[in-house]
């Protein structure tokens, strides 16, 4: 049986792949949210940086449309893009 040494200069060198890789992880979910058709609430919220109650008067005022489907909001990727291009945030 053969055993291998792990040292601290391994378990460095581990900790810094993993970090590049979780870094690379969040850049491929930013971009998995911008090729969705369709986004939930929390994701719109978090793609545009906005509060509960700022996603909620979107909704209201008419600015941003959504679908209803049982509980859950959608709402259209394409919706977003062109709310964010009119300025009207």
């Amino acid at each position: 049986m053969i055993l291998d040494l792990i040292t601290k200069t391994d378990l460095d060198d581990f900790k810094k792949e993993l970090f590049e890789l979780l870094k690379q992880t969040g850049v491929n979910q930013k971009n998995a949210v911008e090729n969705k058709k369709w986004l939930r609430s929390a994701e719109v919220r978090h793609l545009l940086n906005i509060s509960p109650g700022t996603l909620q008067n979107l909704r209201i005022n008419g600015t941003l449309p959504f679908k209803k489907i049982g509980s859950i909001l959608y709402y259209a990727y394409s919706d977003i893009v062109a709310v964010m291009n009119k300025g009207a945030m």
